[in-house]
């Protein structure tokens, strides 16, 4: 886990989530942080930028990545049948020079 991905954990930690996966390879895609707190469950992307060049972090998350992030949930829900009756959403994690922003139900 990156830095920004520790600081991410951290944050939903500290909210009341429990981290139920990190750097998760499903269906040959990564999931950055997996998160549940009661009937909710978060696939979570980190993105971090370290510098005010080429815009915001949350930016970098394409239509593309979006859809891998999809995938790799469906494969993880799979192989996880215990959290499928669970509220399932997407959240984006910008952090850029020093800020953490949460983009809940971000796609």
């Amino acid at each position: 886990m990156n830095s920004a991905e520790r600081r991410a954990a951290r944050w939903y930690r500290l909210r009341g989530w429990r981290i139920v996966g990190a750097n998760v390879w499903a269906g040959r895609n990564e999931i950055d942080l997996v998160a549940r707190r009661g009937r909710s469950l978060r696939f979570v992307e980190v993105k971090e930028k370290t510098g005010p060049r080429f815009g915001d972090p949350a930016e970098m998350v394409t239509v593309e990545k979006q859809r891998r992030v999809r995938r790799a949930a469906a494969a993880f829900l799979a192989s996880h049948p215990e959290l499928r009756g669970l509220d399932v959403a997407f959240d984006v994690v910008a952090v850029w020079e020093g800020s953490l922003r949460r983009l809940p139900d971000a796609f």
